[in-house]
């Protein structure tokens, strides 16, 4: 009892700070207040080392959504992880995480980053392994050294800009551009960015991770790590267009999302499909910030928060209900005996794809007609819009086959809708889930955004929405007739993430392990065997075989013989 009350009592705490920063957001966004604080830790000569703190109306709403993202993750997980016995360890790991973040997102320094975004890929290794088996920890493991990478990209940032005499990249915007020392900083920052937002070819850790506690990954997959390089980004975007990586970030970020819907479509695991809805939302985000639309990739932030959130924590209650069984395919009917998870679940699904008036669609449908405003070539065009409907597709696939779909599971379960911590946990999400979307439009930006498109422009919008839709069944239909080689291999292609798990842990190492194993059969267990010590060995042992016969039993036979003949001459002898 008293471990579910540190649940309640910290979820409170998170939940009044939200709101305390959400009116501090408001206030500085009417007011068009900043307020920079400088903090000195270390002078010496020209050198000093300063901790900073940025409070912007950019910094205040996201960590609005932090808290209040937080603060009903903790008060979900009373319920859902109220039989576990390390829940205070749970409970302080997940606190830590929220402080990490908190840190990075008011810091403009790249030293006081690096703590805040250290302490991301440290707490996330603790909490992806909290259930102590193989498959955590080596999920933990390719979470953590592919983080890793980004943080050494951003000490050699740090390294780099100690030629200035501070690490306040503020001071330095204006020569971004026109230092080529800066130019290099800026290429180490995206290499991060890329890291941590999972971006091709970073991309296998993210669905790896989920071998966390669900609740985990309701917080880590919406506001926190995951968007912690698109957040680094966002701060750094008013000379993104000035760097000579944008270019190669934009493919990057389009391939992501391409790979990541695709993958969606194919997979039968609930929470990974989630996961790949995650990643392919990230691809849109650094793809639109490429583009030069820093507040439209902060506002799809924001909105994509909200109701990804509560997927996963849906997700999570339709596990529990269904044995811990996280296969699609043995769900089924959950609308009719889960109503109440149900409808968070078709909102948040539907706000995904874009639905008119939820939350996604005030940001997706205006990522969307910013793209078809710009002269873009073919290739880019063809990763929005083709990515944006495989969204659709794998959306509707996966609520066909968890709410009206037959059921399929064994005979024994429970179907849990009465459990209100989590449906209440829900229940303020669920409301930013439908009308946060148009709020936060109306707050963020000064006028109402909105583009005038004619001819079929205007509607290729809602045909794309439409095919997603007939996409979804085509995907669906397709997984009952993999038959062929070709199906089966492009399938395994699909699934496995274009390989890039394999290329992640093991492209490294393949190679000599591959010709440490040939070395191994040719000589240790080959030739050296054979002319080698075993040889000696089967010499020796068969000369000492030879003795110890000799010695047990020809001598003993000839000792014998020997002896008897020498007594029976002696007989003879003396009877003659």
């Amino acid at each position: 009892m008293f471990k579910k009350s540190i649940c309640l009592l910290y979820s409170g705490i998170s939940l009044f700070f939200s709101f305390i920063m959400l009116l501090l957001g408001v206030y500085f966004l009417m007011k068009k207040l900043t307020i920079l604080i400088e903090w000195e830790l270390i002078s010496y000569n020209t050198f000093s080392m300063m901790m900073i703190f940025y409070f912007d109306w950019i910094s205040l709403f996201f960590s609005f959504l932090v808290l209040l993202i937080s603060a009903m993750v903790l008060f979900f997980s009373k319920s859902y992880m109220g039989s576990e016995l390390n829940l205070k360890r749970f409970i302080y790991l997940v606190l830590m995480f929220i402080l990490s973040m908190m840190f990075m997102i008011f810091s403009l320094n790249l030293i006081s980053i690096l703590l805040g975004w250290d302490g991301l890929g440290l707490v996330s290794f603790c909490l992806v392994i909290f259930y102590q088996n193989v498959n955590s920890f080596n999920s933990g493991m390719l979470t953590v050294l592919s983080n890793r990478v980004g943080d050494v990209m951003i000490l050699i940032g740090i390294i780099w800009m100690f030629n200035f005499g501070s690490w306040n990249f503020l001071n330095y915007l204006d020569i971004f551009y026109s230092d080529w020392v800066m130019s290099m900083v800026m290429s180490f920052i995206i290499f991060a960015s890329m890291t941590k937002s999972a971006q091709i070819p970073f991309s296998a850790w993210l669905p790896a991770a989920m071998a966390a506690p669900t609740p985990v990954s309701a917080l880590v997959h919406s506001s926190t790590l995951v968007t912690a390089g698109v957040y680094l980004m966002i701060r750094f975007g008013s000379i993104i267009l000035f760097a000579w990586l944008v270019d190669f970030l934009l493919l990057m970020s389009s391939l992501t999302m391409l790979m990541a819907g695709l993958s969606a479509n194919m997979e039968v695991d609930l929470k990974k499909i989630i996961a790949l809805s995650t990643l392919s939302q990230l691809g849109l985000m650094m793809s639109i910030l490429c583009l030069g639309f820093k507040y439209l990739a902060f506002f799809h932030l924001l909105t994509h928060a909200m109701f990804k959130a509560m997927l996963f924590m849906c997700a999570g209650l339709m596990i529990h209900s269904f044995n811990n069984n996280q296969d699609i395919r043995l769900m089924g009917n959950t609308s009719k005996f889960m109503p109440l998870v149900s409808i968070n679940f078709n909102v948040s699904n539907l706000a995904l794809c874009g639905m008119p008036f939820l939350t996604g669609f005030y940001s997706k449908d205006m990522i969307l007609e910013m793209v078809l405003s710009m002269n873009l070539n073919l290739l880019i065009f063809f990763f929005f819009f083709f990515s944006t409907g495989l969204t659709v597709s794998y959306s509707v696939r996966l609520m066909y086959f968890s709410l009206f779909n037959f059921i399929n599971n064994k005979s024994l379960f429970i179907y849990d809708d009465n459990d209100y911590v989590m449906i209440n946990s829900k229940f303020i999400l669920l409301i930013g889930s439908v009308i946060g979307g148009s709020m936060l439009s109306w707050l963020i930006f000064p006028y109402p955004y909105s583009l005038n498109l004619f001819g079929y422009k205007k509607f290729i919008i809602m045909m794309v929405l439409m095919m997603g839709v007939m996409m979804g069944g085509l995907f669906f239909s397709l997984s009952k007739i993999y038959v062929l080689k070709f199906s089966l291999k492009m399938n395994l292609f699909v699934t496995m993430m274009w390989f890039l798990p394999f290329i992640s842990s093991n492209s490294l190492s393949i190679f000599g392990l591959s010709k440490s194993n040939l070395l191994l059969k040719l000589l240790d267990y080959g030739w050296l065997e054979k002319f080698g010590g075993q040889c000696i060995y089967n010499y020796i042992h068969s000369m000492s075989n030879l003795n110890y016969v000799v010695q047990l039993s020809f001598f003993k036979i000839f000792i014998f013989c020997f002896y008897f003949l020498f007594y029976l001459m002696m007989i003879l002898n003396l009877l003659i």
